[in-house]
């Protein structure tokens, strides 16, 4: 759970003349929004109209809800044969594949099969029978997804098979929303996919050390665990506690390993910073299903991560 807050104390000089603008708009199953400073009101607004007009294009693109998207299109045709996508789409596919091989299998988009059955594509979630787990495994595994560059198509090699973008798809929409927002010449902006990924353009006039985040506390939503500042750079939070049932006895949350058909066990929170959304947002759920050394050995260098594990002692600190 982030949470923006503003510090009080020196500001600028344009501080005092800056104006503020902060819109928000709903697309791909989340609420994004976008604060502005400025100092046209007119062309602060058209900016902050463009970012969000992005989300919604990209919810028609990505979304897996709306049968006629393209990402939906590939879902229903591509265990007949090859599907021609966009050459954006299919280089968000080669990325989401890579990302798969540098995390182990970890992330992968197929995970669409083990998502309905666990109950978490709609609803709140259930515990599914051991048989019906096994069947969605088998059609789940990033290598069933192929790609050819140079006919830009995808197929899958066994039916059943589904994409999902829930792991990737805020981030990239947020990038894409700040570099809308570049391109109008806004300096100064936070962008944020349902408070889960928030990207920081420049610094606000009150905190030149970027936009201040707290990372709340997983057990205390009213405490802070940790907070950073964001300076062009991202901040994305996978968590147990956004998602998750109670069955016999045990907690079961929505981020699952893709492997094992199950759930993973063992985090509760992982906060990723890093230069894009899209590797902020992709790289924290690998981070949390593989756990707290396997991330400390894996993190990029200038990335910064904070994990906080299912334990009483310390469980909560950054990966150095």
């Amino acid at each position: 759970m982030l949470v923006l807050f503003l510090l009080a104390g020196y500001a600028p000089a344009w501080a005092q003349t800056a104006l503020k603008l902060e819109k928000s708009g709903d697309a791909m199953g989340s609420t994004y929004t976008v604060v502005l400073y400025g100092t046209d009101r007119v062309a602060m607004e058209a900016a902050a109209d463009a970012a969000l007009d992005e989300a919604r294009r990209l919810d028609d693109l990505l979304s897996n809800y709306k049968p006629t998207s393209e990402w939906s299109r590939v879902n229903q045709r591509a265990a007949g044969g090859p599907v021609r996508i966009s050459e954006e789409l299919f280089q968000l596919f080669a990325a989401c594949l890579e990302y798969s091989r540098e995390s182990e299998g970890a992330f992968d988009i197929s995970v669409g099969p083990l998502m309905k059955v666990w109950g978490f594509y709609k609803d709140t979630g259930h515990l599914p029978h051991r048989a019906e787990v096994m069947t969605a495994l088998e059609k789940t595994g990033y290598r069933h997804v192929h790609l050819d560059a140079a006919a830009q198509t995808v197929w899958f090699d066994r039916a059943g098979v589904e994409l999902d973008p829930g792991g990737i798809g805020k981030g990239y929409a947020v990038d894409r929303m700040v570099e809308v927002l570049r391109r109008m010449h806004v300096e100064t902006a936070l962008v944020a996919g349902s408070g889960s990924s928030i990207y920081g353009l420049g610094a606000p006039p009150d905190s030149p050390g970027g936009w201040p985040i707290d990372i709340r506390d997983p057990w205390h939503p009213r405490q802070k665990a940790a907070d950073v500042f964001l300076k062009d750079m991202s901040l994305s939070t996978s968590g147990s506690y956004e998602k998750f049932f109670r069955a016999e006895g045990r907690i079961y949350a929505h981020i699952m390993d893709p492997r094992t058909g199950y759930p993973a066990q063992g985090s509760v929170a992982v906060s990723v910073v890093a230069p894009r959304t899209i590797d902020s947002e992709a790289w924290a759920k690998p981070y949390f299903v593989n756990g707290r050394q396997w991330a400390a050995q894996h993190k990029a260098k200038d990335f910064r991560v904070f994990f906080c594990q299912d334990r009483t002692d310390h469980p909560c600190a950054w990966l150095q």
